[in-house]
């Protein structure tokens, strides 16, 4: 199985990464720590795709968003064929009803 990552996948993570350098102050090594640890949590799911439970706040989609939850991180994603795409990179602190978008 190969990784694909949508465009809104990597806008979402670099808004969270803004987030956490500007608005929370965390240092960028710390921050560069974190997104390598999600983008090796993703990568990871080429070994076994089906790990993550269902995302319940996207089954209205009817595309079997699944996700894996890394820190106050969810990584959602969905399995089509022989490709997992990777939809966004979620802050649990945020309001899940942003994700239904």
């Amino acid at each position: 199985m190969r990784i694909i990552y949508t465009d809104q996948s990597f806008e979402s993570l670099e808004e969270s990464i803004q987030f956490l350098l500007k608005v929370q102050k965390v240092p960028l090594e710390k921050v560069l720590e974190i997104k390598n640890q999600l983008l090796d949590k993703a990568a990871s799911l080429t070994t076994d795709p089906h790990v993550g439970q269902y995302e319940e706040y996207l089954e209205h989609l009817e595309k079997s968003h699944r996700r894996l939850i890394d820190g106050n991180f969810k990584i959602i994603y969905r399995i089509e064929e022989d490709c997992i795409y990777i939809t966004d990179f979620f802050d649990t602190r945020q309001d899940p009803e942003k994700m239904k978008g």
